[in-house]
């Protein structure tokens, strides 16, 4: 099993890389992401929730996210846990069945900011991209996707997403063992990686077969 973490700020393209990287490989391989892991605030009024910064660690699960990952390292099934950004709550109904697989993916802006979640990866990747590029696709997905005005978006882009970008998420860089420059746009890169990882799976299995 190998386990992989793409990291990058709001926009960069992560999404982008992770479906490319997924297609190329013949391997299952199980996509969980860092989203599906902010903390319950359905306790609090909406008022609240929404001024909820999302782009700190603090917003994060990460003991669920690093016991799920360790259950399904250990070949176990988990539940993974269901958020919506409209609520701004996570489900006390519905979950996600997710199986273990030869290659799991970890996403999300702030994966790299936790040393116990770093610890369980084999290759840690980060995804950059130009400001300005990350800005113009956090505005179509909050927009289309999350009903938000372009108002609030540029308001929450510069209150919250660039401050906590510079604070958290760009000095986590330096963990990556790979970085993609021009996000998801980058063919070259991802087909390099794409390579890589069929190398790193075809050594591990051999590992684990001695």
């Amino acid at each position: 099993m190998l386990v992989i973490g793409i990291a990058g700020g709001s926009g960069s393209g992560k999404t982008t890389v992770v479906n490319s990287i997924t297609k190329k490989l013949k391997e299952k391989v199980v996509v969980i992401p860092q989203d599906s892991y902010y903390k319950d605030s359905s306790h609090l009024p909406m008022e609240e929730r929404q001024q909820i910064n999302f782009d700190h660690p603090d917003a994060i699960d990460f003991n669920l996210l690093c016991k799920q990952l360790g259950e399904l390292k250990e070949g176990k099934t988990i539940q993974q846990p269901v958020y919506s950004y409209i609520t701004c709550s996570r489900s006390k109904t519905e979950t996600v069945k997710v199986e273990p697989a030869e290659v799991i993916i970890i996403e999300g802006i702030l994966i790299f900011t936790c040393k116990e979640l770093r610890d369980q990866m084999d290759i840690k990747i980060f995804v950059d991209a130009d400001d300005d590029d990350r800005l113009m696709r956090v505005m179509a997905r909050d927009i289309l996707e999350r009903g938000k005005t372009v108002e609030m978006v540029i308001e929450r882009y510069s209150k919250t997403v660039k401050p906590m970008y510079l604070q958290f998420i760009e000095p986590s860089k330096r963990y990556a063992d790979i970085i993609i420059p021009q996000g998801g746009h980058n063919k070259v890169a991802i087909d390099i990686i794409s390579a890589t990882l069929e190398k790193s799976i075809r050594e591990k299995k051999k590992e684990e077969n001695k």
